[in-house]
């Protein structure tokens, strides 16, 4: 019977009714009804409370809740998706009230998407929002079968550092198993492709720390039966107005639920002893949980010492946090901070210089200029002590008021050159990785020159994908660190490693702005490598986003530049890319020019991957003018290089502009053959809106030779990839289909 678990249970917590009231927030009539039998099914969000207040886990936890409902329930759905919640908060205590809230917000959704939102009141920071989110969130995790997206939105750092929503798609998206290649670039075509995704499914969302709600709204789902929570210090009555969010404010700890997680985490005896210091205690701390927390662990850690102590230290008079109306929270955080050993307390004031939002043992180490291995039990210590998170396996964060206050103490603890050193020793330590990582990903692209004493270490495709998906939120941020600190060798270098990541997914909007703080660095510190490179790749991007007068001006500065080094193959590099820029502003003779001028200077260089490049950009041009036979030659040449080196996406390309040869010259059969055969390359290279424009050329050549089963293959595996990718381009290949289907039908 539920009735006497209960009451067992409770006898056991050393409870009485009127405390476990007071724990749980359900009235002491209910729970002496439950206690006596006279509820026959209780609610679901009730029994978790109990659950939550006798502290029952595993096996234990799952046998109360069955003794709550005894009726044999059904097979849990297999979990599938994404699993992105980081670790649920040890020993979370309080908020009954807040979590019965957010049970019956989303119990009462009726099967509709239901956002949640979680506001601190007066947007104080460490009130414990996401600590609440994401023990609410592990608490129902196992309803939403399909997965747990989680984002720190970063609402509140500094404004370069804030989520874009269009990067939080992409990452999303990514997770749930859309292809990069199938991403789009622009914000609308990825919330559609988002909302498409997650239309018949059952998948969690939390937004944490968000802005605004501009940044929230790209990122809900429209359809299905998805639940999301968004955290912020903004009451985001935007999103409560148009989209019918319930909003569950959050203020600090009321004074019993100070005095409970005081009482759990220091120990009743203790507290019981001295509550007029306990009170102080709380007093000081301000009810805000971040504060208590920390205060609460260096009490349990000196089991030895009265509470006065601790109550006293708070007494003193101190500075306190900036972000913080009321309690002085700086000193609390300092009891932490002093627990430590020394190495700890050194890497503790030097993780302040990274700019987030999380990093690895290994960027740990490099800040600390030590092995990995020594650096491990110092994060061990961190974290025990709160003042670091471990929030996914192997990577750690910070509190946004702890960030603050790591970085004040390395202000004032370290001399102006060791800060600097070890800022150098993070920005190598990122730069090493990135080198390697975009050399696998882009192998026949030029090498990006490492400072003396960098060298680069290998990776494969597949690690050098995982490593910057890892570190994709980070990269900026060190970025921006090292322009702003100006180590300016790290940027433009930074930068252009990063696009390797960036092109596969046309993610050129993102890519634009950091080549200009690139080319800012680069300028400012007299390297003419570095202004060459990222006037480049800048003009690149413009080309990709439309910007065809810039590009072409940029581009030619960067030309210019790097024929002043005597740099060949960055001067060929320049010229292919003129070429693309004048085929795209329809100068077909230029184009051809830049791109002769390209294998000319490849061929002087002795570059094999640049050389086949140019060579299919010559035959494509040639193509575009009529020239088809000067195709054939360049691409045959072309061909041949990039199957000798496994280059696919040459290959891909290669093999398309000799098919526009071929079926413009008559053999449309030969055409209709590479045309696939050039699609099943662009796949295997990920390129999806290429494999998807082939795979319609393909379509039309069959169709042209009377196959019209081969041809409705075609256009339909292209209609299929242009949706999953947002592309306008789906218009065109459904006109054919349609036109295919009318004849068929007027036989």
């Amino acid at each position: 019977m539920f009735g006497r678990s209960v009451a067992a249970h409770r006898r056991k917590a050393g409870l009485t009714q009127d405390e476990l009231a007071a724990r749980t927030g359900v009235s002491v009539r209910g729970i002496r009804d439950l206690e006596a039998g006279r509820v026959a099914r209780p609610r679901a969000s009730t029994v978790r409370l109990l659950a939550d207040a006798f502290r029952l886990a595993g096996g234990e936890r799952e046998r109360f809740l069955r003794d709550a409902d005894p009726a044999p329930a059904p097979a849990a759905a297999p979990q599938r998706g994404p699993r992105q919640l980081p670790l649920d908060i040890a020993d979370f205590s309080g908020r009954h009230g807040e979590l019965s809230r957010l049970d019956e917000v989303v119990g009462s959704s009726g099967g509709r998407p239901a956002t949640v939102v979680l506001s601190a009141v007066a947007g104080m920071a460490g009130v414990g929002k996401t600590a609440l989110a994401l023990h609410w969130a592990h608490r129902v995790r196992g309803d939403y079968p399909d997965g747990q997206l989680y984002v720190n939105l970063r609402g509140f750092d500094a404004a370069e550092s804030v989520a874009d929503a269009s990067d939080v798609l992409r990452a999303f998206l990514q997770a749930l198993e859309v292809p990069p290649g199938r991403i789009p670039s622009g914000l609308d075509e990825r919330a559609a492709l988002y909302r498409t995704v997650l239309g018949d499914k059952r998948v969690l969302v939390v937004l944490d720390n968000a802005r605004d709600e501009e940044q929230v709204r790209p990122l809900l789902p429209a359809a299905g039966g998805c639940a999301v929570v968004v955290t912020s210090r903004d009451r985001m009555a935007g999103l409560v107005a148009a989209q019918g969010a319930r909003p569950v404010l959050l203020d600090v700890l009321s004074e019993q639920e100070a005095w409970a997680l005081l009482t759990a985490r220091a120990g009743a005896d203790r507290v019981t002893a001295e509550p007029d210091a306990a009170a102080e205690i709380i007093a000081c701390t301000a009810r805000l949980p971040l504060a208590l927390t920390i205060a609460a662990a260096r009490i349990a850690t000196h089991p030895g010492f009265p509470l006065s102590t601790f109550a006293a230290e708070l007494r003193a008079p101190g500075r306190r946090l900036d972000a913080l109306a009321d309690g002085d929270v700086r000193r609390v955080f300092s009891w932490s901070y002093v627990a430590c050993s020394k190495e700890a307390r050194r890497l503790f004031r030097l993780l302040g210089l990274h700019p987030g939002p999380d990093l690895t043992a290994g960027a740990a180490a490099a800040l600390a200029g030590s092995p990995e291995a020594e650096v491990a039990p110092l994060l061990a210590e961190l974290t025990r002590l709160h003042l670091l998170a471990q929030h996914r396996p192997g990577r750690f964060a910070f509190h946004d008021l702890l960030r603050a206050y790591a970085s004040e103490l390395a202000r004032s603890a370290e001399d102006d050159e060791e800060l600097t050193a070890a800022r150098l020793r993070m920005y190598d330590h990122y730069l090493r990785s990135a080198c390697a990582a975009g050399e696998a990903l882009q192998p026949q692209w030029l090498k990006v020159p490492m400072p003396a004493g960098a060298p680069a270490l290998p990776m494969t495709q597949v690690e050098a994908t995982a490593w910057f998906t890892a570190e994709d939120r980070v990269l900026p941020g060190i970025l921006r660190s090292a322009a702003g600190t100006g180590a300016d060798a790290y940027p433009w270098r930074l930068a252009a490693c990063l696009v390797c990541f960036y092109a596969p997914g046309a993610r050129w909007s993102e890519s634009a702005p950091l080549q200009r703080l690139a080319l800012t660095t680069a300028v400012r510190s007299g390297d003419v490598l570095g202004e060459a490179t990222a006037r480049r790749l800048l003009a690149r991007a413009d080309s990709r986003t439309g910007r065809l007068a810039d590009a072409d001006a940029g581009m030619r500065a960067a030309r210019d530049l790097y024929a002043g080094l005597g740099d060949v193959l960055g001067e060929a590099q320049a010229e292919h890319n003129l070429s693309e820029i004048a085929l795209q502003s329809e100068r077909a003779p230029d184009a051809i020019g830049h791109a002769r001028r390209a294998v000319e200077l490849y061929r002087r260089g002795g570059y094999q991957a640049g050389l086949a490049r140019a060579l299919n950009a010559v035959g494509w041009v040639a193509a575009n003018m009529g020239d088809y036979d000067e195709t054939i030659v360049n691409c045959r040449e072309a061909l041949d290089i990039q199957q000798s080196s496994g280059d696919l996406n040459g290959q891909a390309a290669t093999t398309d502009s000799l098919a526009v040869a071929y079926e413009a010259r008559g053999d449309v059969r030969l055409a209709a053959t590479m045309y696939e055969r050039s699609a099943a390359l662009f796949h295997r290279s990920g390129d999806r809106f290429h494999e998807a424009e082939v795979l319609n050329h393909a379509g039309s050549a069959h169709h042209e030779l009377g196959d019209a089963d081969a041809a409705g293959r075609c256009w339909q595996e292209a209609l299929e990839i242009y949706r999953e990718i947002g592309s306008h381009a789906a218009e065109e290949v459904e006109r054919n289909l349609s036109r295919l289907r009318a004849g068929r039908s007027s036989r």
